[in-house]
């Protein structure tokens, strides 16, 4: 979590965030809960995202935890019902849930394809349409969480920069489409990020976490992301102060794609 004191740039507001229980998504649901929303960390991993949940809590701020399956429409659903039934409302949804399997289509098991569309993909898709018609009332928003690989490809990750770039686009539909309900559709695009998702990367194409670490700091800042670096971006979109941004696809990678 970010060292920066809380300003309350989210107090009254209600959020759900998907992929809660670690990296990005635990990062953003943290500062959200600092910034004063009522904060749903909706994940599968139902230890890691209880703790999570807890350590929001102790840190003054409103937050319980909610096991959700973002690949089930069901789990979905229930997910918005259960922060409805929490906190009275909603007003931010922010889709990070997200794992990727690096290989090349000829490489890729059809399940991997299906496990990396729906988590990635799918799940944008039924978390937006079960929360919409209540961001509809608020004139809410939703922030996507997709990649820099949404928008310029990578090597041996087809099924990953599909499904990220589908996000990009999906993001901006939804934009053009419930842009008359006031609701506003952003997506942040991270560069490379320093999280467990990040290092099982490194495994799965079988370099050292070190070297791998150290290949993506190679940009013009000279660093990889930090979890709290995405949620900064997050807050942004998600606040007042970006009433007038919608449909964009704001890269936060410290200089990778320029």
């Amino acid at each position: 979590m970010t060292d920066t004191p809380s300003r309350g740039t989210l107090q009254v507001k209600v959020a759900l965030v998907t992929g809660a229980a670690s990296g990005i998504g635990r990062a953003i649901a943290l500062r959200f809960a600092a910034e004063g929303a009522a904060t749903v960390f909706a994940d599968v991993n139902e230890t890691a995202g209880t703790a999570a949940a807890e350590e929001a809590a102790r840190r003054g701020g409103r937050a319980r935890f909610a096991r959700t399956d973002v690949s089930r429409a069901a789990d979905c659903v229930r997910a918005i019902e259960e922060t409805l039934a929490a906190f009275g409302g909603l007003h931010i949804l922010v889709n990070c849930a997200g794992v990727i399997r690096r290989a090349t289509v000829a490489e890729l098991s059809e399940a991997d394809w299906d496990l990396v569309m729906d988590v990635n993909t799918k799940s944008v898709f039924l978390m937006s349409r079960a929360a919409l018609p209540h961001l509809a009332s608020v004139r809410g928003n939703i922030v996507n969480i997709s990649s820099g690989w949404g928008l310029a490809p990578g090597p041996r990750a087809a099924a990953y920069c599909a499904s990220k770039a589908a996000v990009v686009l999906l993001t901006k539909a939804m934009a053009i489409d419930h842009g008359s309900q006031g609701i506003r559709v952003n997506c942040i695009c991270p560069g490379d990020t320093d999280t467990p998702m990040l290092r099982a990367e490194a495994r799965q194409i079988g370099q050292p976490d070190a070297e791998f670490l150290a290949d993506a700091a190679r940009r013009p800042l000279r660093r990889i992301g930090r979890p709290e670096d995405i949620a900064d971006a997050a807050v942004f979109l998600a606040s007042d102060a970006a009433q007038f941004i919608t449909g964009t696809a704001l890269v936060v990678d410290g200089g990778g794609l320029a």
